[in-house]
């Protein structure tokens, strides 16, 4: 598939997805669209992988199945190759076509079959199917934010099913060409309309999507010099798009995730298996990371996170915190108002000591005191992991306009006698009200981190001594001088513009007095 193919590709789903919602706002319709996509990609998948097994069999088109023994059959290897199971009849297209709407050249759409309660026991069946399995808990309620009873969708059930049954119809016109094209194709373009909604879910969009050129850069900085990483985590996990960034730049043997919200977990479950991430490769678990933390025994080669910005947590408020291996050793618990260095400490605790944590956090956390001042003292003076400090462009990020920053972490740091310093915070283009990383901003962030040298008025390679002479603390500007000298001014040639802008104000007001002169009025020059 051609870039212009995926880019059309692209287009008709979030065409779709835009023209279909109606009035329903943009950030309800997505669990609606996303989840109908996901269902189609594992109806596809499904149906590809039975039209293989029955490559020798007298049916050959699994549509055409009849057989109890041979359904069996597809159902065992289905369950252990894939992770689930889809009869013919529970097909997305069986179902798109069961519904009956005609869309026509013109776009017009004629509805038919009512369908809401099939397509209702056809996703509940594809959770059912995994029971008993190892991927259970990968499918385990994964549809439930599927609700085609709610009156968001139309008052009466007749509205609903029109609406859904043209959902299916326009998306059943499109081929995902699963068996020509590489999977990633239709993971980008999952990836694209999540981006998409998050563009317009305001505030909301902090909570599962990271920008895709912010991914990037920790992503390259996490897996700088290998092809391989063991494991990949995100303790913050979201949509789960950054974890799945990681795997464009090494091989990513298993991926591991939690997640707070019960929606944007499913969401993350279904972004890894749309990406072909095979079942037993991924973990990701919904649950509250730092007040009940779901893999921490694991440790990671390569970990990464956007945690919401000065989050709340429990705090001292929970007295377990103080005896907590991940907190009790830097001699204060981060402020419960402040949760940013509760999920530092998290993920230095779940950090391999041959792996790279890169964090997305508010500046304040270079600079702020208090229990926040002793321990990120700690970190530096007593652990000495802080490998960089990397300074972001304001307006990034979906919900928030103010800049943050990137910490970047490592347990045996080679370059251990000094961090270093980036000031990226000028880089940037604009694209309508929010800014964004270029290619070559994110490629110019990386480059300095990896040639770890002072660069005029961008980076600055500290020496420990500064850092503690400045009593740890991190304020990019303290060691960047990002100030740029105005050029000189010629105060004679400013002098003689002033008497030329001088001598033109006397003309236009004679010309101003002769003109009122002529209309007989007095001239505002008059005293």
């Amino acid at each position: 598939m051609t870039e212009a193919q995926k880019q059309r590709l692209e287009r008709q789903l979030w065409n779709i997805a835009n023209e279909l919602r109606g009035k329903m706002d943009a950030d309800e319709f997505r669990d609606y669209i996303l989840g109908f996509i996901f269902y189609k990609y594992l109806s596809e998948k499904q149906y590809l992988f039975a039209n293989k097994l029955l490559e020798t069999e007298e049916v050959t088109d699994y549509q055409l199945i009849t057989d109890a023994d041979d359904l069996e059959a597809i159902r065992e290897e289905s369950l252990e190759k894939l992770g689930y199971f889809l009869k013919p009849e529970e097909l997305f297209s069986t179902i798109a076509a069961r519904g009956n709407v005609k869309v026509d050249e013109d776009d017009e759409e004629t509805a038919g079959n009512f369908i809401l309660e099939d397509l209702q026991a056809i996703l509940n069946a594809i959770e059912q199917s995994t029971m008993g399995n190892d991927s259970e808990d990968d499918f385990n309620k994964l549809f439930e934010d599927i609700d085609l009873a709610s009156t968001k969708l139309g008052r009466s059930p007749s509205a609903r099913n029109t609406l859904i049954a043209k959902v299916l119809a326009h998306l059943d016109q499109i081929d995902f060409q699963l068996d020509q094209v590489d999977a990633d194709v239709l993971g980008d373009a999952y990836e694209y309309l999540i981006g998409q909604f998050a563009s317009g879910a305001g505030k909301k969009a902090g909570e599962f999507y990271t920008p895709q050129q912010v991914s990037k850069v920790l992503a390259k900085i996490v897996t700088l010099g290998k092809t391989k990483v063991k494991s990949a985590y995100d303790p913050a996990c979201g949509s789960g798009s950054l974890l799945l960034r990681i795997a464009k730049e090494a091989e990513v043997g298993s991926f591991y995730g939690q997640e707070l919200n019960r929606t944007t977990y499913n969401l993350a479950r279904m972004n890894m298996i749309l990406h072909d991430v095979h079942f037993s490769r991924f973990d990701i678990q919904q649950e509250d990371t730092l007040e009940e933390p779901q893999h921490i025994m694991e440790r990671f080669e390569a970990v990464v996170a956007n945690p919401p910005f000065s989050a709340r947590w429990k705090g001292s408020d929970n007295p377990l915190n103080e005896t907590d291996d991940r907190f009790s050793i830097y001699g204060r618990i981060a402020p419960s108002s402040k949760a940013d260095f509760a999920f530092v400490q998290h993920m230095i605790h779940q950090l391999a000591d041959n792996g790279t944590a890169a964090i997305v956090l508010p500046h304040g956390v270079l600079f702020r005191g208090a229990a926040e001042g002793t321990i990120r003292e700690y970190i530096i003076k007593e652990q000495n992991y802080l490998d960089a400090v990397i300074g972001l462009p304001p307006n990034l990020f979906y919900g928030t306009s103010i800049p943050a920053c990137i910490l970047v972490l490592k347990k045996c740091r080679v370059h251990d006698g000094d961090i270093l310093f980036i000031d990226a915070s000028r880089d940037f283009e604009k694209q309508g009200n929010q800014n964004f990383l270029t290619d070559d901003h994110v490629a110019k962030i990386v480059e300095t981190y990896e040639k770890r040298e002072t660069v005029e008025r961008y980076a600055y390679l500290a020496p420990m001594a500064e850092v503690i002479e400045n009593k740890y603390n991190l304020n990019i500007p303290r060691y960047v001088d990002s100030f740029e000298e105005e050029d000189p001014v010629d105060i004679a040639e400013t002098t003689a513009s002033l008497q030329a802008i001088e001598e033109k104000m006397h003309e236009t007001d004679a010309k101003i007095a002769s003109f009122c002169a002529e209309l007989g009025i007095p001239s505002p020059f008059n005293s």
